[in-house]
């Protein structure tokens, strides 16, 4: 089916598709809409709604709760209280902005891994109807 809507679109067809997948709507869509009780409170491409979107992470782990630690403390951000190794440290994605906080880490820091989290169209469902676009209707 979703080869025939890439089909119908390339081929110039305006379709109108209504998803609560917004990954398919990022993928598919041309222009995304989004409505919240009827009321349509934002459209544009994927890419113009989530720049609009503050958000952005970097997420970094580590082996244990020591290097953790002095990574907190090296980033100054405070260090969760559940057991996760992780840290996440908000961020506009920016390369010089990655180069700055990697530089704050001290060589002996290890980071196991590094991830950069972009706002996504789930950000921007949420922060503009005030609930997930992955819990159930009410």
């Amino acid at each position: 089916m979703w080869d025939i809507v890439r089909y119908l679109a390339r081929d110039g067809t305006t379709v109108l598709l209504t998803t609560q997948y917004l990954q398919e709507a990022d993928k598919l869509a041309d222009r995304v809409a989004i409505l919240d009780r009827g009321r349509l409170v934002a459209q544009g491409t994927a890419q113009e709604l989530t720049q609009r979107m503050p958000g952005g992470r970097i997420g970094l782990s580590f082996v244990d709760a020591a290097v953790q630690r002095a990574a907190a403390g090296a980033l100054r951000v405070p260090v969760p209280a559940a057991d996760d190794l992780s840290l996440q440290i908000p961020s506009d994605a920016n390369v010089a902005t990655l180069r700055l906080l990697l530089r704050q880490l001290d060589e002996s820091i290890d980071v196991v891994n590094l991830a950069i989290h972009t706002p996504d169209l789930d950000d921007v469902f949420f922060a503009l109807t005030g609930s997930s676009a992955r819990e159930p209707s009410r």
